[in-house]
């Protein structure tokens, strides 16, 4: 095929949306899909369905792409069912109170129960202490009272009176100690009048009080004895009047919690404990409520509350999304209150994590953010190996001291986990982590575009029909939609393409909302899209003003007109971290006799990249095959990128820099009103480069600060014709006639544009046509071969 001058229709793919229902995004219903991420999508549906361990999911794709938003709209869109859901409580082990349990109930019954062990609480707080002070309760007591009041009086008269009969009296010291003293006759013996008797005398009444003292040992231990039964006495009458008040409330729960075993047991158990601490309910001191205040609980006694750390509020998946996925937010943790300057903890300060909130459901996290936090990554993997959640202190992990804590029962897990991340982390984890590839076994590969048909621009309004519903935004009416969807085809630099970046896609209708609310507009218009995607340009477009401001003041030197030797101008693009500018550049080329050598000014200096030094090798490859067939070619041929202080890199000049070298060779000049861009191979052909729509206008902007003649233009590769999204200002330009795009399959039709004169077709003989480029450049090479 030979050049071809592209027409305005070439330069632009319009939206015509012929496919579109209605006029504005009001009547279009949003998708419920991901759009454009068919195999994503997939992978997502396949790993929700299986069960097994290790089917969580790796969504791949560049920030921005909207994998979170597309992932939880299909979530929410296609709810799944949830198998069962669960209440998962935490509540006292009476046996061991450092090792919680847990209870796993049906939805709503967690929530149900701890509400009724609180009004539980409450009536025991109230009716406990009124069932031990009543006259029934009293008179009991005092019955067991006066019991062993008797048998301890009937015992000590006993040995009273035998010591009587002796002579001898049974006294009680100040220190309430029984003591046996001799009498003398009605009176106690003093130790004067005792020494005053015979040591016969003295001996007898000694003797007589040993055998006594044995005897009242005897009693005392039978006294011990007496007490201690009326203490189990009086413990058995309390643990009866408190089993009487708990059973009597007790009954009803047991009935409404008749089906769920665990529970029934656990009441079974909190009955025991209530009766054996039933004077927790009965101290008139208010510690128990001063405790339970220490950690701003309800006034029922701590040990038992019921801790509910998660109730499923419906019974539909739960979808978690965790924002900043630390060890404690991710894994819960135990709380520790203050009371009395004391630091404590029990099984009610328990704390759910969002593993927990997502059991039996998903969670969604930054794979970036779950590898920047301390150990996440580890207790994440550990979870998804044992299947369980346990609180394992990080501080007992991380300190390695053993400090008091709570060891509760570990929660059964069984959730569904799908990390967010870019490429370059998932290669790290494969490379590094041999867990990885176990744990997360299905990749999610999202897109960054889709292909462009009257389908997908349907497909592709009704994206935008959802964002602008999701963000409750001013409808877009068609040439909006028709004029977002050409400019998704230009992000994608395709026109068979839609950009599928969605972040930027959604940041544009904020912004053109923005402008059509300000306007007083009920509808985003097309100018109003305009206006966004303008304001966007100035926000971004400092570097790209400056440049073009050295084409202004003649800084950068530039020709738009006239011929030149040995020169042409060639096409780069710049680029900020938001913003790509196309701005042309000069390259020159110049001889000297030599061995044919192709000096790369910007490789020498080391400011060229390897591609762009690949570029000019082969360049020099096919200029030999042109010219140095028979013999060397005598010269030497230097060649740069005139007023490029910065790194050069790419192969997209080759074919500029190949023209002006030809140019050199033959002294024949080069148009300066045309520019050039696109790489070659050895065989002269014309490949494919990036940024082609950027370039041109950077070239067409040099051409309106320069003056605009109407011959002016740019040569792209033919295999680029369709990257072309150009300017509505270019595209009317090129419709006038006022500037040029032509689209070439090989270097050599660039030659004949920059010269006006044909390369030339090499003959038989090995010799080109005199009239022609390569054949002038021959007969040069010729004489000074000679």
């Amino acid at each position: 095929m030979a050049m071809q001058r592209l027409n305005a229709e070439q330069l632009y793919q319009v939206a015509e949306l012929e496919k579109l229902p209605c006029k504005s995004t009001k009547e279009l219903a949003p998708i419920d899909e991901i759009v454009g991420q068919e195999r994503a999508q997939k992978a997502v549906e396949f790993a929700m369905s299986i069960k097994e361990k290790g089917y969580n999911i790796y969504a791949i794709g560049r920030n921005g792409l909207g994998k979170r938003t597309m992932i939880l709209r299909y979530l929410n869109r296609h709810p799944q069912k949830a198998e069962e859901l669960f209440d998962w409580c935490y509540i006292a082990n009476f046996e061991d109170i450092r090792t919680p349990k847990v209870l796993k109930l049906p939805t709503g019954v967690g929530s149900n129960l701890k509400q009724d062990i609180e009004k539980l609480m409450r009536k025991l707080l109230k009716a406990m202490p009124l069932a031990f002070d009543n006259e029934m309760y009293f008179s009991r007591a005092d019955r067991l009272k006066n019991q062993l009041a008797s048998k301890q009086q009937a015992a000590l008269e006993a040995i009273s009176q035998e010591a009587k009969d002796k002579g001898i009296n049974l006294t009680i010291t100040t220190q309430g100690d029984y003591q046996f003293v001799a009498m003398n006759g009605d009176e106690l013996h003093t130790e004067e009048s005792f020494d005053l008797l015979s040591p016969e005398e003295q001996e007898q009444f000694d003797k007589t009080i040993d055998a006594l003292e044995v005897g009242l040992r005897t009693i005392s231990r039978e006294l011990t004895e007496l007490e201690e039964t009326y203490t189990e006495k009086i413990q058995k009458l309390n643990d009866d009047t408190a089993r009487d008040v708990i059973t009597h409330f007790i009954k009803q729960l047991k009935k409404d919690y008749s089906q769920y075993p665990e529970i029934k047991k656990y009441l079974t158990s909190l009955r025991k404990d209530i009766v054996d601490n039933a004077d927790i309910f009965l101290e008139e001191s208010t510690e128990q409520a001063e405790i339970a205040t220490a950690s701003l609980d309800k006034k029922i006694p701590r040990r038992y509350n019921v801790n509910v750390i998660v109730s499923q509020k419906k019974q539909t998946l739960p979808v978690v999304v965790e924002e900043s996925p630390n060890y404690h937010s991710l894994f819960g943790y135990v709380e520790t209150a203050t009371f009395k300057g004391t630091v404590f903890t029990d099984f009610s300060l328990i704390r759910a994590g969002s593993l927990h909130r997502a059991n039996g459901g998903v969670l969604l996290i930054d794979a970036v953010k779950v590898l920047e936090q301390p150990y996440v990554w580890e207790g994440l993997k550990r979870a998804l190996r044992s299947r369980q959640l346990s609180f394992t202190s990080l501080e007992k992990e991380v300190t390695l001291t053993g400090a008091v804590s709570l060891d509760p029962e570990p929660i059964p897990l069984d959730v569904k986990i799908i990390l967010f991340g870019d490429y370059r982390t998932y290669q790290l984890l494969q490379h590094y982590d041999a867990e990885f590839a176990e744990l997360f076994r299905v990749t999610a590969d999202f897109e960054d575009e889709m292909k462009r048909t009257a389908d997908s621009e349907m497909h592709y309004a009704r994206f935008i029909s959802s964002i602008v519903h999701d963000n409750n935004m001013l409808h877009c009416d068609r040439k909006a939609i028709a004029r977002i969807i050409e400019h998704s085809s230009r992000q994608a630099g395709d026109q068979g393409k839609l950009s599928l970046h969605s972040a930027h896609i959604a940041n544009l209708l904020r912004e053109s909302n923005y402008v059509a609310r300000g306007a007083k507009s009920n509808l985003i218009r097309s100018t109003h899209v305009e206006q966004a995607l303008s304001n966007q340009q100035m926000r971004v477009g400092r570097l790209q003003d400056s440049v073009m401001e050295t084409f202004i003041n003649g800084t950068t030197l530039l020709r738009v007109d006239g011929l030149s030797v040995g020169q042409v101008n060639a096409l780069s693009v710049l680029s900020t971290t938001d913003h790509m500018f196309g701005a042309p550049n000069r390259i020159t080329a110049t001889t000297a006799y030599g061995d044919g050598e192709v000096v790369d000014i910007e490789r020498n200096v080391d400011l060229g990249g390897s591609i762009h030094s690949k570029g000019v090798m082969i360049l020099s490859a096919y200029l030999s095959s042109v010219f140095g067939k028979t013999a060397k070619v005598p010269l030497t041929t230097n060649i740069t990128f005139e007023q490029s202080y910065g790194g050069v890199d790419g192969d997209s000049a080759s074919m500029a820099e190949f023209c002006a070298v030809v140019s050199a060779f033959s002294k024949q000049p080069n148009r300066q009103d045309i520019a050039i861009t696109g790489s070659m191979n050895q065989f002269g052909e014309s490949q494919p480069i990036g940024g082609v729509n950027e370039k041109i206008e950077g070239f067409f902007d040099v051409c309106e600060i320069k003056g605009r003649s109407g011959e002016q233009g740019v040569i792209i590769p033919r295999s680029n014709v369709h990257n072309l999204m150009l300017r509505s200002d270019i595209v009317k330009a090129v419709e006038k006639g006022e500037f040029n795009i032509w689209a070439i399959d090989h270097v050599t039709e660039a030659i004949e544009l920059f010269t006006g004169k044909a390369a030339g077709e090499l003959s038989d003989e090995g010799s080109y046509p005199i009239n022609t480029i390569f054949g002038i450049a021959q007969a040069k090479l010729n004489a000074l071969r000679k």
